[in-house]
């Protein structure tokens, strides 16, 4: 009678403790994937807002998003270390999903692996190979950089929202503020200078680097930045590591104005980023196709412009392969 009441008890613990082992990752209480509708003719918008840490933790969305921006923020890499097929860069998705009280930073990075697998039929494995790099260093001459002016000191009664409040930041192309700080779906159509690109309000972009593709030319805007960030922005471009070996320490503000052809940095944007002229897209309206650019390429600019270089090594790097993905994600 005993040894019967022993093996109940062990029977009912081993149950009880199979129940409370987390067998699944985090997931989203909802999610509503769809494919992006074709863009608007002039205008862009493309990026996240909400989730852990914003002023919106309860709610992530996702605009004109691909699978290769959210594998990097699911699994913490970098553009240049997913390999998989060319349409990761192309097919484009809207995400609303809704994330649970309290969820950290690494939980909502677990739920987007998740989701990634029941919808997208994602699997995936790592590799690491010797790969080339390049390191960020000081030309002959010296740098260029313009030290930072200190940032304005915080107003805790300036409105965030509505009328008084900073005016958003414009679509970027994953340099720009980080996820959650542009609002979704906003439209930015700043005043051009002589120059052909927008005129940004100040403050905007403070301690940020942003992308901006106007008529087939490309500007790096960098405010208040060390030079490590500048090397994470060339990096997306070039689609390789940067490292950054300047020695330079201080805050820096900076334009790189650059011959896109080529670059990794364009896979999957969809020009103009900030609109231009007429609704149709082209400066007058009619939609015809920019000029080629007369700027230098981004080594030449780089070191005329900022008073950097780029020196190629090799050195090993981790690879997020994709072994499967679905294109059409499965319905909500």
């Amino acid at each position: 009678m005993q040894k019967a009441v022993l093996c109940a008890a062990l029977t009912l613990v081993s149950a009880v403790a199979l129940a409370q082992t987390p067998t699944d990752k985090p997931t989203f209480e909802v999610a509503s994937v769809k494919p992006s509708p074709p863009p608007t003719p002039g205008t862009f918008y493309m990026g996240s807002s909400g989730g852990p840490g914003t002023s919106d933790p309860g709610q992530a969305t996702f605009r004109n998003v691909t699978q290769r921006m959210l594998l990097a923020q699911a699994y913490d890499v970098q553009d240049y270390q997913i390999s998989g097929p060319s349409w990761l860069e192309s097919e484009r998705y809207d995400i609303v999903a809704k994330v649970p009280k309290g969820a950290t930073k690494e939980q909502f990075r677990l739920m987007l692996q998740n989701l990634l697998a029941e919808r997208f039929k994602l699997t995936l494995h790592h590799e690491t190979k010797d790969l080339p790099r390049y390191e960020l260093v000081v030309a002959k001459g010296g740098s260029k950089l313009k030290e930072a002016a200190p940032a304005p000191a915080s107003d805790e009664s300036a409105p965030k929202d509505g009328p008084g409040a900073p005016p958003p930041p414009p679509p970027g192309s994953g340099f720009g503020p980080p996820p959650g700080q542009p609002p979704a779906g906003v439209t930015f159509r700043p005043q051009l200078g002589k120059d052909g690109f927008p005129t940004l309000p100040p403050g905007m972009g403070h301690g940020n680097a942003m992308m901006i593709m106007m008529n087939g030319r490309m500007r790096l805007v960098g405010s208040a930045l060390p030079a490590s960030k500048l090397a994470e922005a060339l990096a997306m471009q070039l689609g390789r590591p940067v490292v950054d070996k300047t020695g330079l320490t201080g805050n820096y503000d900076f334009n790189l104005d650059f011959d896109p052809a080529g670059l990794v940095g364009m896979r999957g944007m969809v020009p103009p980023m900030l609109p231009v002229g007429g609704p149709s897209g082209g400066p007058d309206g009619s939609g015809a196709n920019p000029p080629e650019s007369e700027d230098a390429s981004l080594f030449t600019a780089l070191q005329q412009q900022l008073g950097l270089k780029l020196e190629q090594k090799k050195g090993p790097l981790d690879l997020l392969v994709i072994d499967h993905s679905e294109k059409v994600p499965v319905a909500n």
